[in-house]
């Protein structure tokens, strides 16, 4: 039976460079991850079933979840995010200390439409405080987020901030009822336009109310203080401490965020009209196993657009070709003495022309040539293979210039 030869819709290969500028990228997120005290989490990928589902959340990423069954016909799936995870975790581990600050970095799959920034696989990045109410948590959580897209040199960064509670409170206001999916239309702003948000909201409510409601959303913080709403104390508070980590984030009013999942602050971090990094506050959802509140504020963000919008140079794997010109047994002793400290580079054993056209096909920085004059001398010819200049230099020599 024939088949195609081709990956599954949703699902990609990563060849150099990106594979490279991924793992570049991966590097400079968990080092800000660590550098802000977060330790790592590593989860399964599958789990049962009945665990990623939710009672109260509405999100769709739940319904797209990969679902499957083992040889004992158990129920099970894949992942379709980490945050579910945490719930069986603290179960499991009752006397976890908290605050717990933890990161995981991983793959997780959903079976939802495909598009050029949308896979069914993808690459994770999630950074959560458990156990804190503290808006500290909150601030610390976008100053991280911050950071990161500041070394991936990520161009018009904005955060947009808002909360929960003082959306319920705007729409309470304006005497609607049915908050839950007004909330829902407002989400999709941004995805179906003003206009036909319009449209679907008066499935719920008068076009009055509309008109007033939307009104009082554009409104600036100062009205929502000057009012006494609930939850601008929260806002302003976290605006306060992210102004002394000196990231600028802006009050967003219509931000929704997950319906069933976000409890208080909730955050979007956008270039452009791509949404990058997104969060918030999610105090009802961690605790659950085990019947008490627990809080909880976190971020997470996909590798993928994260990688597409990165101003950043892959790295660079290997360091040297050693080029054997009939000096095998020395041209591997060099290579021990490179890898023994910690210098990539690779060996090769046939012509000197194939070996200076596969180094700039790679794009090798170093050529080190290993012939029989220059092992009598004990002394390697080093090839700049940018600029062409060559110098004669001991082994010692090389590693030191090669380890720079």
């Amino acid at each position: 039976m024939k088949f195609e030869i081709d990956t599954v819709k949703g699902f990609q290969d990563f060849l150099p460079p990106t594979s490279e500028k991924r793992k570049k990228i991966k590097e400079i997120v968990e080092k800000w991850f660590r550098l802000y005290g977060f330790s790592l989490v590593e989860t399964p990928i599958v789990e049962f079933d009945n665990l990623m589902e939710s009672e109260t959340s509405e999100d769709e990423a739940v319904s797209d979840r990969f679902r499957l069954k083992d040889k004992g016909d158990r129920s099970l799936g894949l992942r379709y995010e980490f945050t579910f995870q945490l719930a069986r975790i603290l179960k499991q581990n009752p006397n976890l200390k908290l605050p717990f600050k933890r990161y995981q970095i991983g793959e997780v799959f959903r079976d939802e439409p495909t598009s050029s920034s949308r896979f069914r696989q993808f690459t994770q990045c999630d950074a959560d405080i458990i156990g804190s109410s503290e808006i500290n948590a909150d601030a610390e959580c976008l100053a991280l987020a911050s950071d990161i897209l500041k070394e991936l040199k990520i161009k018009d960064v904005r955060i947009e901030i808002n909360n929960r509670t003082l959306l319920q409170e705007i729409i309470q206001s304006v005497q609607i009822e049915n908050s839950k999916q007004v909330m829902k239309e407002l989400d999709k702003i941004d995805k179906l336009g003003l206009d036909t948000v319009k449209a679907n909201l008066r499935k719920y409510t008068s076009a009055n109310q509309i008109i007033t409601l939307l009104k009082i959303l554009e409104k600036d913080i100062r009205f929502f203080r000057q009012n006494q709403f609930k939850g601008v104390e929260e806002l302003e508070r976290l605006m306060e401490i992210c102004a002394n980590y000196g990231a600028k984030i802006t009050f967003n009013p219509f931000l929704v965020r997950g319906l069933g999942y976000y409890t208080g602050n909730v955050f979007e971090i956008k270039s452009g009209k791509e949404t990058l990094i997104a969060g918030g506050r999610y105090d009802d959802s961690v605790g659950r196993y085990l019947n008490r509140k627990i809080p909880a504020v976190g971020i997470s963000f996909g590798l993928e657009r994260v990688t597409a919008l990165a101003d950043i140079a892959p790295s660079q794997p290997t360091k040297a070709i050693l080029i054997s010109i009939n000096q095998d047994e020395e041209t591997i002793s060099l290579a021990k003495a490179l890898r023994k400290k910690e210098i990539s580079c690779i060996t090769f054993f046939g012509k000197t022309a194939q070996a200076l056209e596969y180094a700039n096909s790679q794009k090798i920085p170093f050529a080190v040539f290993i012939g029989e004059e220059e092992v009598i001398e004990k002394k390697f010819k080093l090839k700049d293979m940018s600029s062409g200049e060559e110098k004669l230099l001991t082994e010692k020599q090389v590693v030191q210039k090669l380890g720079k």
